[in-house]
């Protein structure tokens, strides 16, 4: 016989779906206007089969639905354990938290102990003039990692320590280990990140051959000279706009990849190489750019880094040993007439300032500065 509390809940489930999208929806705002940068947010409705499984469970608990408080839940997935507690604090000081069926799971456990070790709150939104109360929902917070132990967990069936046979529960306890040293492990990689990002102004100015071109750097750079004063003179001499804050986070990647290919490793040897040739880069695009424009006129004018652009392609063109296929492939650039059609017209470019002004051109085989 089926409850009867399960009975009215499948009457009124569609106002919990509404409070679902309602309570995510929230939760997703809070984490946004916190600028926490979250891995996934995602939100569930109980099922009545999953509720009359848990009353069946747990006989004479539940008298009311206001009772059960998990019948709405919001996952919040943090990149990094460290993000949990952030996480935590931002629903407390938010949201009206019920303390008594709130639970850390990792304070729960013995130090020694494997097992999933998630925060979860029950909480409600705040109180709106307009309306009742909004429902009591769970919220679970995990690390990637502790959602991939919790996921794994589930699958092999196990709810408890005491539900591994002996024979798996070394191997459960190995792997634990292992997820927790691998979270500390991405907190110390993501501080050396962010320490790297933030000093990384003042190593440039203070001994930028020590400093490597990288993602990171290439983003620093963009914005300095001499890379963004070698792009506005590409742009005024094609007469449009430079693109500055080019919503392209791939961007930086592709430049550092271009200048490895032609052994730039460096940002001092880059920056010497820039200013060296800075003449001939501008010349360069000013040349090619209007030969190519399906592949960057609708982007509305010049990209930034089409300097950077630019001294790869005339060091690759005068250096037989590379291949200038090579680079448009890492730009991925296209053309009607296909990669080889795109080839011939950056090297028919290359040619024609190379015979108007070879001089002003690296040599084939020529070194970089020192």
């Amino acid at each position: 016989m089926t409850d009867p509390l399960v009975k009215e809940y499948a009457s009124v489930l569609p106002e919990y779906e509404r409070q679902r999208v309602a309570c995510a929806h929230y939760v997703t705002n809070l984490l946004h206007n916190a600028g926490l940068k979250i891995h996934h947010v995602a939100s569930r409705v109980k099922r009545p089969g999953s509720l009359e499984d848990k009353l069946r469970r747990k006989p004479g608990r539940y008298h009311r639905l206001e009772d059960v408080t998990d019948l709405l839940g919001v996952r919040v997935i943090t990149y990094f354990e460290s993000d949990v507690g952030v996480v935590g604090r931002l629903l407390e000081e938010n949201l009206t938290v019920d303390w008594v069926n709130s639970v850390d799971k990792g304070m729960m456990q013995d130090p020694d102990r494997f097992g999933y070790r998630g925060v979860h709150y029950v909480v409600r939104l705040p109180a709106s003039p307009e309306g009742p109360s909004t429902p009591w929902f769970e919220v679970q917070i995990r690390s990637i990692l502790q959602h991939a132990w919790a996921e794994m967990e589930h699958d092999l069936g196990y709810k408890s320590r005491d539900a591994v046979p002996r024979e798996v529960r070394r191997r459960f306890n190995r792997l634990s280990g292992l997820l927790e040293m691998a979270d500390e492990e991405f907190m110390a990689l993501h501080r050396l990140s962010r320490d790297y990002a933030a000093n990384l102004p003042a190593r440039v100015q203070e001994a930028p051959d020590s400093v490597f071109v990288d993602a990171q750097s290439m983003t620093h750079l963009l914005s300095t000279s001499p890379v963004r004063d070698i792009d506005a003179e590409v742009a005024d001499a094609l007469h449009v706009k430079l693109l500055v804050g080019w919503p392209d986070p791939e961007r930086p990647q592709r430049l550092a990849g271009l200048l490895q290919y032609v052994g730039v490793h460096s940002v001092g040897t880059l920056d010497k190489e820039l200013r060296r040739n800075a003449q001939s880069i501008v010349r360069f695009a000013t040349v090619l750019l209007p030969r190519l424009r399906s592949a960057w006129l609708p982007a509305g004018g010049a990209r930034p880094g089409v300097s950077v652009v630019h001294y790869v392609l005339l060091r690759v063109c005068a250096n037989p040993s590379l291949d200038p296929a090579e680079v448009m492939a890492m730009l991925d650039l296209n053309h009607p007439d296909g990669l080889p059609r795109l080839t011939e017209i950056v090297m028919d470019a290359y040619r024609e300032i190379q015979d108007s002004s070879p001089a002003a051109l690296p040599a084939p085989g020529t070194p970089l500065s020192s």
